[in-house]
């Protein structure tokens, strides 16, 4: 078959005709990734195509979106064309507006907004960035459109990630900001963040009113705050708005609070330059953060800094662009080859917003990189603190502050959970690699978390698997893994489902690897989470993002981690939902 006979087929197979509707355009890209990656270059004419299309959706697009807004644990996602255009970004983009609209009558959002009238809001005005993401920019301009024509400032920071644009929020003093981006989501994605004045990811007092606001506007099909019929032009290209250097403000922020946190940022960039026994290897899997890896190492000349997928890709080459595993390889096998004495390797999602490290031997996730953060500025930096981690998290942090003699808040998942203790945690983290320290932001940013690993091997003249195998020698070894699983049901449906783990309490037998075991504690603050006498524990939530059901497990040994992984499975289809 002719490569102009394969396109025509695929076009077939997908729909693709005049009504964007009923064309599916990313099952098309992601057989032209195959082909692209199987059989050449020639094929990214016809991505580009399809791109093209998309963009026409976008632009064109009418209809309400396919699945309806809704602010989750990390804003509003879905996908790029049939749930985020122009349209639909501009209506959500008016329901945060009315937030600050209706301030001077409603004083009680004060607190949750961080500003008093909408005068000040004004003013503030909002820190407006994107990721990588296909339509980010024009995403942006639609926002843009919104803000100014309503009075706001607009500082725009244009592609950045989510961690240096939560810190422009403080740095620059504004009201709120909204990043374009759906985090570790698959190319099909787009996303919506919105964070008010703290930095932090809204309150669900916020999400709510966002949730609902924004349905009543694309409902009555418009919103007075929103100018139809006006081209949207990229930010970048008007007189109206107030560019600036989102990671120079970054820098600014870790210097001024260096004696909060006790992790000095240009002692450690000079220190690397200078030492021959560190190599750094960093993958951006093609995300924004590969725009900033050279500048957030001051610009250190050296064949031991490595940047791995580093180029511009809004298909990831067709993977799935989170810390995983799996896309940790490449990291692995180039510090493999390395002969320096000290390796560390990171991996870094679109948005910058989760991290994940190796050495070359040990992967490290979250789930002990937090808990060796923790140790990390309470042991060897002498800071005392508590720690805070979600309640899906390792238990590893929890042991180590009873040895302190310190608290372990452990509220349910979501980085905007962490607000009752910001200022009062030295470290809080949550097993999907997102980390942030006291005194840096209130959202999760895996550049504090990569400079912090980069200050860890410095320091302590070792790997990260060395210093965590010390850890686990002195405290006890954990054993964490997670997964998530499509679902039957949704919506109210799955909420019933999950309400029949309710009869796993506290005195219930488990049958795990064939044994029995007694739960000794039950934590429902969100999903349930069943521990058991020997301190291993299960539990089971719907994600707040995507159609499925998570699960998460820890034992105390190695082999028990499958046994768990297998019991939560059962449990779940034990109660229909697989």
């Amino acid at each position: 078959m002719s490569q102009a006979e394969k396109i025509k087929e695929l076009y077939r197979q997908c729909n693709i005709g005049k009504v964007h509707a009923e064309s599916d355009y990313f099952a098309l890209i992601r057989e032209l990734v195959r082909l692209r990656n199987d059989e050449g270059l020639q094929w990214q004419r016809y991505i580009d195509q399809v791109y093209g299309l998309i963009m026409d959706e976008i632009i064109c697009n009418e209809n309400p979106p396919v699945t309806p807004v809704k602010f989750g644990t990390s804003g509003w996602r879905g996908m790029i064309g049939k749930d985020l255009f122009v349209r639909s970004v501009s209506f959500v983009t008016a329901a945060i507006l009315d937030l600050y609209l209706a301030v001077d009558n409603e004083p009680e959002l004060s607190p949750f907004l961080g500003v008093s009238s909408l005068e000040e809001a004004r003013k503030r005005g909002c820190v407006l960035g994107f990721d990588n993401r296909f339509g980010g920019e024009i995403f942006a301009g639609a926002v843009t459109e919104v803000l100014v024509n309503n009075g706001f400032v607009v500082h725009y920071a244009g592609e950045s990630t989510t961690g240096v644009l939560s810190a422009a929020v403080l740095e620059l003093n504004a009201a709120f900001s909204i990043n374009l981006t759906p985090s570790h989501n698959p190319l099909e994605y787009a996303g919506f963040k919105y964070n008010a004045a703290d930095a932090g990811p809204a309150a669900a007092e916020l999400t709510g009113r966002i949730t609902n606001r924004a349905r009543e506007i694309i409902a009555g099909d418009g919103s007075s705050l929103v100018t139809p019929g006006k081209s949207v032009i990229s930010p970048a290209e008007r007189n109206d708005v107030q560019p600036f250097d989102a990671l120079a403000i970054w820098k600014q922020l870790v210097r001024r609070h260096e004696s909060v946190h006790g992790v000095h940022y240009d002692e450690i960039m000079a220190a690397f330059g200078n030492d021959h026994e560190v190599v750094v290897a960093i993958d951006s899997v093609h995300g924004a953060s590969r725009i900033h890896i050279a500048s957030l190492f001051e610009g250190v000349k050296t064949d031991r800094l490595i940047q791995l997928r580093d180029t511009a890709d809004i298909t990831f080459n067709g993977i799935a662009p989170e810390p995983s595993s799996r896309n940790m390889l490449e990291v692995t096998n180039t510090l493999l080859k390395r002969q320096e004495k000290l390796k560390l390797g990171a991996i870094i999602d679109p948005d910058g917003d989760r991290i994940r490290f190796t050495d070359g031997t040990v992967e490290i996730s979250m789930n002990q990189f937090g808990a060796m953060a923790y140790h990390f500025l309470h042991e060897v930096k002498g800071k005392k603190g508590m720690v805070a981690k979600t309640v899906a998290t390792s238990n590893l942090a929890n042991r180590l502050a009873d040895v302190f003699g310190e608290e372990a808040y452990e509220p349910r998942v979501g980085f905007k959970e962490f607000k009752p203790v910001i200022g009062k945690a030295l470290v809080y983290f949550e097993e999907s690699d997102g980390i942030s320290i006291i005194g840096h932001t209130p959202e999760k940013d895996a550049y504090i978390g990569l400079l912090l690993a980069l200050d860890m091997v410095l320091t302590r003249r070792q790997n990260l698997g060395d210093y965590l195998a010390e850890i686990e020698a002195e405290f006890g070894a954990y054993y964490p893994e997670r997964d998530g699983l499509p679902v039957t049901v949704q919506g109210d449906a799955l909420k019933a489902a999950l309400l029949k783990l309710e009869k796993y309490d506290v005195g219930t037998d488990v049958l795990v690897g064939g044994q029995k075991r007694n739960i000794s504690q039950v934590i429902d603050i969100d999903g349930r989470k069943m521990i058991f006498e020997d301190g291993s524990w299960l539990m089971i939530r719907p994600s707040g993002t995507e159609p499925k059901v998570r699960f998460y497990v820890e034992s105390r040994t190695v082999s028990g981690t499958v046994a768990l992984v297998d019991a939560a499975r059962a449990m779940l289809e034990e109660i229909g939902l697989l």
